[in-house]
């Protein structure tokens, strides 16, 4: 990969670097939008595609699975076609997995048009990371970081709510279908302003490693997807996805120890950069924390309060204002102000937000919904960016391919145990204080035992203790998610703000 002085640019490089942004973030939005648009339209699809409730999960797993699977190929993939190319077939081939998807009669042709989504989405988020960081020199990695945050995290924010919309206008199909447009602005955008360059080709494909780190990951996904289904560790399924995460695990580490530098599919030479190990780490607290408390929020007010999709999405989204906010104030600060103030404050606005849905009661008006959301949006837009500049900080040029690759892998996988948490405490602490509420039921409190003289009266009890308990049990996510952040901001010292006096550089070989 070739650097020149940022002073060096042609004259046009503003205005490619610009067309550039613009194609690939809709690129990054669409693949961030397809992890979520699709849930809300799974009742719909359920009952076109003759497919049980079980069953229909699939469409959500198939996804997930494959672009966990094939996000670590990136790297890769890069070196040995170039990063343009690569670019240019994942925008291609998401786009016709979305026809497909969209036009699919069965269950089983929905599921591998997923698959295939996933599989050719998956490098999407971590090359257009990866690209913005080449084009922009070393001062404006912040305002870049800021753009592409956007795109990464307002993508599942509004997911459900233009899925809901699309789904209730038109039809479930349009919830893909409305990737086509996106899609072909975003492939022209590439083919246009993204100049190709040779590829190094140093890296020999490490079938064995690529082979354990698939099914590792590929276990873990399905083990955190379908656990809480399968009752965990109660089912054989688990006990089985356990074992295989396990040994592949132990084979990839002791494969990837073995072997020389940059002979491994996975690069240890990434784990020796302190900067990028510190930033896994909060990057992996960010998507547990921002994608646990998305999939709590939407479920709690339908389940409990009644709303329809359309309106939970409608005050959920404004979260997506307090990102939107935050990345456009923080991107200007970003190696004015220390890193890891900026990183603190963020934290606790998230934590304070957190602390406000702790407070959530049965009764609440839509403003006290909407203010923790957008709280929490600045919060969380506070901390990306600088997180993502400060992880990518002394990383070399050569190696930011496949560092954001892994850096999207383990924001993922994050989001994916958040979720699996949040979910499997819920349903337990719900059953746990249902029946700790219904011991105060007894026959000696006559009031009781007057409204419990008809079947209709005790069912209509218990479903207001289950409702009870079940806020409970929403309130106590909440509460973990607060300590959980609390708990980061000291380990914040870990990380090593970049030297001022590091040099400027810019990949202008990327630009027409």
């Amino acid at each position: 990969m070739s650097t020149a002085v940022a002073g060096a640019a042609p004259a046009d490089d503003g205005l490619n670097r610009r067309m550039i942004t613009v194609s690939i973030m809709l690129a990054t939005i669409i693949q961030a939008l397809d992890g979520t648009i699709a849930n809300v339209a799974l009742p719909h699809m359920q009952g076109s595609l003759s497919a049980s409730q079980d069953q229909i999960t699939w469409v959500l797993t198939s996804f997930i699975v494959a672009a966990a699977i094939a996000t670590p190929l990136t790297g890769w993939l890069c070196d040995r076609y170039g990063q343009k190319n690569i670019f240019l077939t994942s925008v291609a081939g998401f786009t016709i997995a979305s026809v497909l998807c969209g036009l699919s009669g069965t269950l089983s042709e929905i599921v591998i048009a997923r698959l295939l989504q996933g599989v050719f989405g998956a490098a999407l988020v971590p090359l257009s990371q990866a690209t913005l960081l080449d084009i922009n020199p070393r001062e404006k990695h912040g305002s870049a970081m800021a753009v592409w945050g956007m795109g990464v995290m307002i993508g599942p924010i509004l997911g459900p709510t233009l899925g809901g919309w699309l789904t209730d206008s038109y039809d479930w199909r349009w919830v893909f279908f409305i990737n086509i447009p996106i899609g072909a602005m975003a492939f022209y955008g590439i083919w246009r302003y993204i100049r190709q360059t040779d590829a190094p080709r140093k890296m020999k494909f490490d079938a064995f490693g690529f082979a354990t780190l698939s099914l590792a990951i590929g276990a873990l996904q399905m083990l955190l997807d379908r656990g809480e289904q399968n009752d965990w560790f109660s089912a054989t399924e688990t006990w089985v996805e356990a074992i295989i995460l396990a040994l592949s695990f132990a084979w990839l580490v002791a494969h990837t120890a073995t072997r020389p530098a940059g002979k491994s599919f996975f690069d240890y030479r990434l784990l020796k950069n302190a900067n990028y190990v510190s930033g896994l780490l909060f990057i992996f607290i960010v998507g547990l924390v921002l994608f646990a408390t998305r999939a709590l929020t939407p479920s709690m007010l339908q389940s409990l309060m009644g709303y329809p999709a359309k309106i939970a999405g409608l005050v959920t989204a404004p979260s997506g204002i307090g990102t939107m906010i935050a990345m456009m104030m923080v991107g200007r600060l970003v190696g004015k102000v220390d890193l890891r103030l900026l990183l603190a404050i963020g934290f606790a606005i998230t934590a304070f937000s957190l602390w406000q849905m702790t407070r959530y009661t049965l009764v609440l008006s839509q403003s006290d919904i909407v203010w923790p959301g957008v709280i929490q949006g600045l919060g969380l837009g506070l901390v990306f960016v600088p997180l993502s500049a400060a992880t990518f900080a002394t990383l070399s040029p050569e190696m930011r391919a496949e560092g954001t690759a892994i850096y999207s892998l383990i924001r993922n996988i994050g989001s994916s145990i958040g979720i699996a948490l949040v979910q499997t405490l819920l349903v337990r602490n719900t059953q746990t204080v249902h029946a700790s509420l219904t011991d105060h039921i007894t026959t000696t409190n006559p009031a009781l035992l007057d409204n419990l003289a008809t079947p209709q009266a005790a069912a209509a009890l218990n479903n207001e203790i289950t409702r009870q308990a079940s806020m409970i049990a929403y309130v106590d996510d909440f509460w973990l998610m607060f300590i959980l952040t609390l708990c980061v901001i000291p380990l914040l010292m870990l990380i090593r703000p970049p030297a001022k006096s590091a040099p400027v550089t810019v990949d202008h070989a990327a630009m027409d």
